[in-house]
């Protein structure tokens, strides 16, 4: 059985409600995590996304910016939001795939947006950026034992763990996204919990991986001036499974895009 996962930051599903609804009629994938929806849940476009056949969603929004939500071509039995740092900022939702999804069934699903951090690498002058650390502080005590049955962990996670997930390790080692003090604890926490990162399972270093190419920059297919930014995550159960991690990478060159590109993960179960 086929099954894939397919993640991605919108930057506001209210304005490119037209973006989700070509990439899944595209491609078509069982489940869609968007983060980033910008979107309280009484304004949440329900209708359009199950009128899609996606007919079952669950979501936690907020007005003007964050929110998450998990769109399933089979049913799911929970819907689970967790805060972190103290702060109800809608940043996480999670899901149970149903008996319906055939050798998925019982699969947890976690949609995860990390805040981005800001522009200063430096907790004690950026408050943005204090208060990513501190979120992925909290992010490795709730993972903090290993990760038991079928689990994927996708999301917006902002930060590239790898000297070949930007485009320039040496430049890119005091912007935020990059620093040290992000990338080792991303990757203590994803060790420590035994979550497998399927992307480099299948493409390891020194091959470049990108999801997501700034706003700033003029031409940005021709620079390639990227980071990946974007991640998908299985439990060590699952590592054997793992057939692809593809990029979207043309779907950020659509009218108005998301700076990110969409990523799927294909399971063969």
């Amino acid at each position: 059985m086929r099954f894939t996962v397919s993640t991605w930051n919108i930057n506001s599903v209210r304005l490119r409600i037209d973006h989700v609804l070509r990439f899944l009629a595209e491609e078509r994938p069982d489940v869609l995590c968007l983060q980033e929806t910008k979107c309280p849940d009484d304004a949440f476009p329900l209708k359009a996304l199950r009128g899609s056949g996606y007919e079952h969603v669950v979501f936690a929004g907020q007005k003007g910016y964050n929110g998450v939500a998990i769109l399933s071509r089979h049913p799911l039995l929970t819907r689970a939001v967790m805060s972190f740092c103290e702060r109800a900022d809608a940043r996480h939702i999670s899901a149970v795939l149903g008996p319906e999804a055939g050798r998925a069934a019982g699969i947890v699903l976690h949609d995860f947006y990390v805040p981005a951090g800001g522009d200063v690498p430096d907790v004690g002058l950026n408050p943005k950026f204090a208060h990513k650390i501190d979120f992925l502080d909290a992010l490795r005590a709730w993972g903090g034992r290993r990760v038991s049955g079928p689990a994927i962990l996708v999301g917006d996670l902002n930060v590239a763990p790898l000297e070949h997930d930007v485009w320039s390790h040496k430049q890119l080692l005091d912007v935020v996204s990059h620093t040290p003090i992000e990338t080792e604890r991303l990757e203590t926490l994803r060790g420590e919990a035994g979550w497998i990162d399927a992307a480099r399972l299948l493409t390891p270093e020194p091959e470049k991986i990108y999801t997501w190419w700034s706003y700033r920059s003029p031409d940005w297919a021709a620079a390639n001036k990227g980071r990946r930014l974007d991640h998908a995550w299985v439990s060590p159960d699952l590592a054997g499974t793992v057939r692809g991690v593809t990029v979207a990478r043309h779907a950020r060159g659509w009218d108005r895009p998301s700076d990110h590109a969409p990523v799927t993960l294909a399971l063969e179960l």
